[in-house]
Parts: C-alpha cells; sequence; structure tokens
C-alpha cells in the first residue's frame, strides 16, 4: 500500500463501524418487543409445568346436608326429678332414666349452659355452611327430651353429635374422649359412627388434650347410652373436657373457649364428610 494512504486507514475502519441511520424516533426492532409483566411471565426453557399457583382453602360447602346437634341435658332438668326420673327406653331392651341435671364447674357454672352455647354457635357455622340443622332442644330453660328421644330426633339427618362435658372426681383428670354404641344397631351403622368418632377424636386433639385413658384416640366404646342406642344414623357422643379440672373449666365458662369447642366439632363434622 502506498505510504500516502496509510494515515486514512483508521478512519475508514471508524466509518464502518458506525450503525445504519434509521430515521428520527425510529425504533429497531429488538426495542418494539413488549416486556411481560410480572403476571404474565413467560415460562423458562424447558418449564412445562401448567400447575395453577397454590390458592387458600375454602370455605366448608354442606349444602344438602343435614346434620343433628344435641346440646346434653336442659337448664329446666334440675327443677322437675320426678319427670326426669321416669324410664324410657334404653334402645337394648331395658330401660333408663329420662334424663339427668349434668355437671358443673367449681363455680357452679353447668354443664347444660355449656352444651347450650357450643350447640348454638356449631349450629349457627352448621348454617352458614349451607346445612340444615336439627336441635335436640330449642332452649336452655326446659326439660328434656328424654333420652331415647335423643337419638330419634335424628332419623332424617346425615349423623348426630351430642354435646356434654364431663364430670370426674378428681380436678387433675384432664381432657376429651368420644363415645360410640357397642355394639351398633347394624354393622355399617357401627362402622360409620366409628368413622366419626376417629374424625371427630382427630379435630378436637389439634386444640385439646385428648384422655388417653380412653385409649390412644380417646375413643369409647359403650352399650348402656340411650341416645346412642336409639339412633339410627351414625353418631357420638363428645364429652368435650372435664368441667372440674381448673384449666379446662376456665376454658367451658369462656366464649373465646366456647367457640373454640364449636370450631373444633364443625372440624370432626366436615373431615367426616
Amino acid at each position: 500500500m502506498p505510504s500516502r494512504l496509510r494515515p486514512l486507514i483508521p478512519l475508514l475502519a471508524a466509518i464502518l463501524a458506525l450503525p445504519a441511520l434509521t430515521g428520527c424516533g425510529t425504533e429497531s426492532p429488538s426495542d418494539t418487543q413488549t416486556t411481560p409483566v410480572a403476571s404474565e411471565a413467560m415460562p423458562s426453557p424447558g418449564d412445562t409445568s401448567t400447575e395453577a399457583a397454590p390458592t387458600t382453602d375454602s370455605a366448608p360447602d354442606l349444602s344438602g346436608r343435614t346434620i343433628a346437634i344435641d346440646p346434653g341435658h336442659n337448664g329446666g332438668n334440675a327443677s322437675h326429678p320426678s319427670e326426669i326420673a321416669r324410664q324410657v327406653p334404653d334402645g337394648r331392651g331395658g330401660t333408663k332414666p329420662c334424663n339427668t341435671t349434668g355437671t358443673a364447674t367449681a363455680s357452679d357454672f353447668p354443664e347444660t349452659d355449656f352444651t347450650w352455647a357450643v350447640g348454638k354457635t356449631l349450629a349457627a357455622s352448621l348454617r352458614e355452611a349451607g346445612a340444615k340443622v336439627i336441635m335436640s332442644r330449642d332452649d336452655n330453660d326446659g326439660v328434656g327430651p328424654c333420652v331415647d328421644e335423643r337419638g330419634t330426633f335424628a332419623d332424617d339427618a346425615d349423623l348426630m353429635v351430642s354435646i356434654h362435658a364431663n364430670g370426674s372426681e378428681s380436678t387433675s383428670v384432664k381432657g376429651f374422649h368420644v363415645i360410640v354404641a357397642d355394639p351398633g344397631d347394624t354393622k355399617k351403622l357401627e362402622d360409620e359412627s366409628i368413622n366419626l368418632a376417629e374424625d371427630m377424636s382427630a379435630a378436637m386433639a389439634d386444640s385439646f388434650t385428648p384422655n388417653k385413658a380412653y385409649g390412644k384416640d380417646a375413643i369409647s366404646h359403650r352399650p348402656d347410652l340411650a341416645g346412642l342406642n336409639n339412633a339410627s344414623v351414625p353418631a357420638v357422643i363428645v364429652e368435650c373436657g372435664e368441667m372440674r379440672n381448673p384449666d379446662e373449666a376456665k376454658a367451658m365458662e369462656s366464649k373465646s373457649g366456647q367457640k373454640k369447642y364449636a370450631e373444633a366439632l364443625m372440624q370432626g363434622i366436615v373431615d367426616w364428610y
């Protein structure tokens, strides 16, 4: 190359490196691509997942279900001793007294007030979930119904839950337990009641102490309870706790504690379905 042209080489290289002019305001092809927003982000290469993002659990839907709730005893039982002492069928060919007064805490908060409060709260939650609710009694100042009726009132329901609290003499005894009829009226009914008891016990154990004296699942099998013996649907009695235990008595006497018991019973019913 002639020596006079050598100074022009750097200038020519700089000119060739310049981008082509495209006109005022014109965007290059790469500038016209829309960047996806976060909610529409494109999957990474090789990602074939089509699963939706996790969602929170929806509220239970019990539409079309019929549930029988039996708040144990009644507020007027104590003032009608002769009426609740009369004999009624026990469902096993014998008889039992119509009803009893129930137990109470050391401060004389009665079992019937506890069961009524929990029963009303539970019934409201069930109705909110779409269920039809049948209650064994309409108030907390009447008498009865008798224990045989506390089984038969549930004949048109899917299941029956009877709400109680225990009254052991020792204040150190603590915990809930669930009772099923043994034997059941039929093998099918007995099995369904045991399934209900297992679901109820598991739901209660999420918030409360199971009384292991009744077994590892705190389930008691008894032949002598007329309410269960006279039931034609899966049925359990839930002894929610010990009213003479100071800690459990405090929970049973409080609105927050009663609500917590009702929530556990609700979960047991939902789990059974």
